[in-house]
């Protein structure tokens, strides 16, 4: 059974651009994360932010990696937060394969720059806090991450990079 694609990195880092790509070029299912909870929920990110709070977002996270770990040969796009905890990184690892996108601050910011769908950067020092946000998360994106791609790259380079990573390594 071939193993799934677990894509992560900061939100900006083209994800789901990517993940759509990679299952369109390997004939993998597509999961987004982010849609998926949104599904489930029956509301956006931002609301379940502003309604029940962070806390219970990254608990259906766990949920979601939990159910995502038993599918195989499916493309996951990862929110920005979710390798941020180790639980999620387990359970998605049993399954998939796990690529960081990596990306700049600038490269983020202007991906970014007319997005309002995003609750932490509903804020007006974007600049400082995706600099911090950043910082703090890409130790912990490596720790998770089996392999690091450069996703400053056209999307299509980029899943060139992935596909020729992954079917290396089956």
């Amino acid at each position: 059974m071939r193993k799934n694609i677990v894509l992560c990195g900061f939100m900006g880092s083209g994800k789901s651009t990517i993940g759509r790509l990679l299952s369109e070029k390997m004939g993998m299912r597509f999961i987004d994360t982010d849609t998926y909870i949104e599904q489930k929920e029956g509301m956006t990110i931002s609301e379940i932010f502003a309604q029940k709070g962070e806390e219970y977002f990254r608990e259906l996270e766990l949920k979601v990696c939990k159910e995502l770990s038993g599918l195989r040969a499916t493309v996951i796009s990862t929110g920005g937060g979710t390798l941020l905890k180790d639980a999620n990184v387990k359970e998605l690892k049993k399954s998939g394969m796990v690529f960081l996108l990596n990306v700049s601050s600038n490269t983020v910011l202007q991906r970014l720059k007319n997005d309002t769908s995003r609750p932490l950067l509903q804020r007006d020092d974007k600049e400082k806090a995706v600099k911090m946000m950043l910082s703090q998360r890409i130790p912990l994106y490596n720790r998770a991450a089996d392999y690091v791609i450069d996703a400053e790259e056209s999307p299509r380079k980029v899943c060139i990079q992935v596909m020729n990573l992954y079917n290396s390594r089956q």
